[in-house]
């Protein structure tokens, strides 16, 4: 059982490591740090702190370095939240509030992030799949090409175009709203686009001599580009920024950053990890080192937020070596998701 003291020196070595990358002596615990005690007494502490598994002797100096179990340890017992300065914060506004869409804010979400921290930086899209479809718009552009607005009730709006082969009346095309919003507007997305998908499997199915007029052929081509973006509404994927700091920091990893890399490239694995972490009663959440090891990221950690996309709830966060500053990580991806969260909430409100 590892004494409040010992676990003072716990933070103490965690924290002088991740400073100096050095590891860390009785010595200059000593003399960093006021435990009014002498040296062979943190020495007995942290012979205590070896036992337990919490840090080791990566060679035969007298230092010491945290195991993952001691982060594990520091980071939920012993590390304390750093206050982002107000440059800090004003950078973080200065990036979101230039966004247009959801996927620049995102976008620009991790641009912030990464240079916040140093670390690469994700974000995962919200799910709307429960998110029901309030609108559809139809603008036609002229050149057979007409634009399809999605908008739901979470206040998500898409755009994508579809190419109707022909042009239209104004009466035509309000037939044509009335006709894709009948099958998807006042239902969720998944139930719309379960029913989008039934309504092409039949006109797939019709035979030749059965084939719709022309209109209707619009209405299959609208059908199957919404049934597309519905699709998407309902895919979990990822945004990322920053890959080129592990690079940068190859050194702090024991093997190769080559299984890091292809997460990032893949996602899924990444997205795999991230959705399944298990956060705390204040949203924050950290996977440390072997405990990512199922999914063949052993030598890295990850912490992240919850964020909330007006009531679907989605994670951003980082990843990086296991000697990371914890606290400054953690307090710096629960300020970017509280301001995302905001930033959300007020764009659905207007």
């Amino acid at each position: 059982m590892v004494s409040e003291r010992g676990l003072q020196v716990l933070r103490a070595i965690v924290q002088d490591y991740v400073d100096t990358n050095e590891p860390v002596g009785s010595k200059s615990i000593v003399e960093r740090h006021a435990f009014g005690v002498s040296a062979a007494t943190i020495r007995n502490d942290m012979a205590q702190l070896e036992d337990e598994e919490l840090i080791v002797a990566p060679h035969t100096s007298s230092g010491r370095v945290p195991t993952d179990k001691g982060y594990r340890v520091f980071v939920d017992h012993l590390a304390e939240l750093r206050p982002l300065t107000s440059a800090q914060r004003s950078a973080i506004m200065a990036f979101l509030e230039d966004a247009g869409d959801l996927d620049d804010l995102l976008v620009q979400t991790v641009r912030a992030l990464t240079r916040l921290t140093g670390q690469v930086a994700i974000v995962q899209y919200p799910s709307f799949s429960r998110a029901s479809v309030s609108h559809v718009e139809l603008v036609q552009l002229g050149g057979g090409r007409m634009l399809v607005i999605i908008v739901t009730d979470t206040g998500r709006v898409s755009q994508r175009l579809a190419n109707v082969r022909g042009e239209y009346s104004e009466d035509e095309v309000q037939r044509l709203r009335a006709a894709v919003s009948s099958v998807i507007v006042g239902r969720s997305v998944r139930d719309g686009a379960h029913l989008v998908d039934e309504r092409l499997a039949e006109a797939s199915a019709a035979p030749a001599s059965a084939k719709p007029a022309a209109i209707d052929d619009a209405t299959v081509e609208l059908l199957r580009v919404v049934s597309e973006e519905l699709e998407e509404f309902r895919q979990d994927r990822l945004v990322l920024a920053g890959a080129a700091n592990l690079a940068r920091r190859e050194s702090d990893f024991r093997g190769s950053i080559y299984p890091l890399l292809e997460a990032i490239e893949e996602q899924v694995t990444l997205l795999r990890l991230v959705s399944e972490m298990h956060a705390d009663d204040q949203g924050l959440s950290a996977s440390i080192g072997r405990e990512n090891e199922p999914f063949g990221l052993a030598e890295a950690s990850v912490v992240a937020s919850d964020y909330d996309a007006t009531g679907s709830l989605a994670r951003v966060g980082v990843m990086g070596p296991t000697r990371m500053d914890y606290p400054t990580n953690l307090a710096a991806v629960r300020a970017v998701a509280r301001y995302l969260t905001r930033m959300l909430h007020d764009e659905n409100s207007r």
